[in-house]
């Protein structure tokens, strides 16, 4: 298992054609929305939950989904697997997600390429692991355990990282390439991500998108970040989700859908959230944009 190479889990091949998500504007479904949501029916593609604000039998973020639900398209984000840890999966987590999976039946699964938990200790944060041979392995392992529970194909997400490791010994789009080659994964292209990263360790982010698996994109993010300025060293960028999308991954984002086509695509923010009609208007932007690429995509576009 994790050899990279090997042949793909039959699961997976089956469903490597299939494109899960419609090809059209998300939400991340807030608890603060679930009213305009349900009075309102958006024109929208889809929504995305995290998985772990739901792992419970049963109370109102249940009956709100629910509801939701049978209106729309869904897609679950997992933020506490801690793909990239050193220690096996936590099965206990595992059933619940698969619970949770069997449940709503979502069309899409989606995971980081992340750590975040160590000895027994979670954090609450996502982690950057080194990319190098040994990661590979465990990261493989733990993506087929993961669809091997599941009995689905999932989708790994891009991270957003401030340091790198000397460690690593090849870079982040080669490893995203062997982990897909390996598993028989998807991608989930952060484009937000993307940027934030690049720009902290001065990288050309065209390069990197132009080196992903670009065929395996089942999904985009698009999300805000911050700036903070130290007179004494070169501004950082965070993944903050909390603020409008930028006009740099805008930008990228175009770069993307001319490679790439229409997919589904996902607005996210988590802080400082505005009211409903400000983040839809937001995520109808990237509808606008999306219905501009259609045309030239035919066939992406009726596989959706």
């Amino acid at each position: 298992m994790g050899d990279v190479g090997k042949p793909r889990p039959a699961f997976a091949t089956a469903r490597c054609g299939e494109a899960s998500l419609p090809a059209a504007a998300g939400l991340g479904l807030k608890p603060e929305h679930f009213g305009d949501v349900l009075e309102t029916k958006p024109a929208l593609g889809f929504f995305e939950i995290h998985a772990e604000n739901y792992m419970v039998p049963g109370g109102p973020f249940h009956h709100y989904l629910g509801r939701i639900r049978s209106d729309h398209a869904l897609s679950i984000h997992g933020v506490g697997l801690s793909i990239g840890g050193e220690a096996p999966l936590d099965e206990v987590h595992l059933d619940r997600l698969a619970a949770l999976i069997d449940r709503y039946q979502p069309e899409s699964f989606s995971e980081h390429l992340a750590w975040s938990s160590h000895a027994g200790t979670f954090y609450n944060d996502l982690l950057p692991a080194p990319f190098n041979a040994a990661t590979l392995r465990r990261v493989c392992e733990h993506i087929d355990r993961v669809q091997s529970r599941l009995r689905r194909r999932m989708l790994l997400e891009n991270p957003a990282t401030y340091v790198e490791f000397a460690a690593s010994d090849r870079d982040e789009a080669t490893f995203i390439g062997e982990v897909v080659a390996c598993t028989g994964c998807g991608l989930l292209l952060d484009l937000n991500n993307a940027y934030v990263s690049c720009t902290n360790h001065g990288r050309d982010v065209h390069a990197y998108l132009r080196a992903l698996p670009l065929a395996a994109v089942g999904e985009i993010h698009l999300a805000g970040f911050a700036r903070e300025v130290d007179s004494l060293a070169a501004p950082l960028l965070i993944d903050s989700h909390g603020a409008p999308v930028a006009e740099a991954v805008w930008a990228l984002y175009e770069e993307a859908l001319r490679l790439i086509g229409p997919v589904a695509t996902l607005l996210e923010r988590d802080n400082d959230l505005p009211a409903f009609p400000v983040l839809l208007a937001e995520a109808l932007q990237a509808g606008r944009r999306l219905d501009a690429r259609r045309a030239l995509h035919p066939l992406r576009a009726q596989a959706a």
